[in-house]
């Protein structure tokens, strides 16, 4: 078809948005390794999970083998709120840039929330209510998460209590106060009220807190509260099942254009968006039916895949969770408090990592301030303000766009846009004002991580 023909954003129809999920698992040969239990290093079953999570969604994390799961009616009547979103052709980044590549991204801001996040909070809180319970806990780094799950939990009336990463609790006070706009409760962690909290506190004085501390504080509320359940916005394989509908949609998108993406790029903190933007696309790479470069992009103050290691680890600072088997830096690794909030976890997901290890995919990381002079060269010409954490996939496709300016190729870039920047305007104040650094773990900070890994 003539590219003349490409409009700058390709919508969907509301009767053409997926009406499932897609589980790449099913197609991978080697799947992830299972989710031991912490005392007994058995693969945990499912009645130990369902002390923690909701019996539905444990049932979707333990599902390796089911290609495609229908998505419930309520569900997809939420989703019609925002979705489908836009997959858009960034012609104005491509005349500035002067490349001949074509460019395009999956937005996913379009929402309230301001991110995909609210793909899965919708589908976690709908199997709490229909199984009948109060509410549920949770943790937040950035806070899209906590902001979509509160918006989530308001819709179907849900108590919704979050444990927010304390430097982004202080960085982002407006993200806090929509949370609490919609319901929710929001705790700086690590807090003293945990038990788990207190002894991190103990252990690490003034810390600025981590994913991993906020995940064990919630984890912990939940199963010390009668009718909560704990939900997680990333990592977890039930996560990437919802958020598939981001790359479901944007492959229906493509096709409707005849459009084949050479490179697919997404950023990587717990693997939620990256892991939903590329599924249908890796399944027909695991098939043999097509091939397609992946790249994932991480912060240099965070790097989990390109210099951690594989192995099992608790996903969280505390050591109350399952162990999974993922590329981490050890659950005890606290990153500096850069802006990125939403990529400051230690591990990355299972599958992600499985496919990460078997080549399927490459990673690379980047150094903030270089992130947010792509995010503001993205605004100045497509008109949206980028989230940090979105802005790690616009550096990685600008680069790969002005290589295609060096040799002359023609590819097809796909990046996600995971979300809005309009809460993080003192991280680009910092950006602005010179006052940003670029923060890169040592290898000696990074074996004491490795130290504190799991031993048996």
């Amino acid at each position: 078809m003539s590219e003349k023909k490409i409009p700058y954003k390709i919508y969907l129809e509301e009767n053409e948005m997926p009406k499932q999920w897609y589980n790449v698992r099913a197609d991978m040969k080697n799947k992830p390794a299972p989710l031991l239990n912490p005392e007994t290093h058995e693969p945990m079953k499912a009645e130990e999970l369902e002390t923690v999570f909701c019996k539905e969604l444990v049932k979707q994390e333990l599902d390796d083998d089911s290609r495609y799961i229908d998505i419930p009616e309520k569900i997809l009547g939420f989703y019609k709120m925002y979705r489908p979103a836009p997959l858009v052709r960034a012609y104005c980044l491509e005349e500035k840039l002067q490349t001949p590549a074509k460019i395009y991204y999956k937005f996913e801001g379009n929402n309230t929330s301001g991110s995909h996040k609210l793909n899965s909070a919708i589908a976690q809180a709908y199997y709490a209510k229909e199984q009948g319970l109060k509410g549920v806990t949770t943790e937040t780094g950035a806070g899209q998460w906590g902001t979509a799950l509160s918006m989530a939990c308001a819709y179907l009336d849900l108590d919704c209590k979050v444990y927010m990463v304390k430097c982004s609790y202080e960085q982002k006070p407006f993200r806090r106060e929509v949370m609490r706009t919609y319901g929710a409760s929001v705790t700086p962690s690590p807090s003293e009220m945990t038990e788990v909290g207190r002894q991190i506190l103990a252990a690490h004085p003034g810390t600025t807190g981590s994913l991993g501390c906020a995940i064990s504080e919630a984890v912990e509320a939940a199963t010390h509260m009668e009718g909560y359940r704990y939900v997680l916005g990333s990592v977890l394989n039930q996560v990437l099942l919802h958020q598939s509908i981001i790359g479901v949609e944007a492959k229906l998108a493509l096709d409707k254009y005849g459009v084949k993406p050479d490179i697919i790029i997404g950023c990587a903190g717990g693997g939620s968006n990256l892991g939903g933007l590329i599924s249908p696309f890796m399944g027909e790479k695991l098939r043999g039916e097509a091939d397609y470069r992946f790249i994932a992009v991480e912060p240099a103050s965070c790097p989990s895949m390109t210099r951690g290691v594989f192995a099992y680890d608790f996903c969280d600072t505390g050591m109350v969770c399952p162990l999974s088997k993922m590329y981490t830096l050890g659950s005890g690794f606290i990153p500096s408090s850069n802006h990125a909030g939403g990529l400051r976890y230690h591990g990355m997901n299972s599958v992600l990592s499985q496919l990460y290890h078997d080549g399927y995919m490459e990673a690379r990381s980047v150094e903030q301030t270089s992130v947010f002079e792509a995010a503001e060269q993205f605004a100045r010409v497509e008109g949206i303000l980028p989230a940090p954490e979105s802005s790690h996939a616009i550096r990685a496709a600008i680069d790969e766009a002005l290589k295609c300016k060096e040799t002359g190729e023609e590819k097809t870039i796909l990046f996600g846009l995971t979300g809005t920047g309009y809460f993080d305007m003192v991280a680009y104040e910092k950006f602005h004002n010179g006052e940003m650094g670029d923060y890169i773990p040592t290898d000696e900070e990074l074996q004491a991580g490795f130290a504190g890994l799991p031993k048996w």
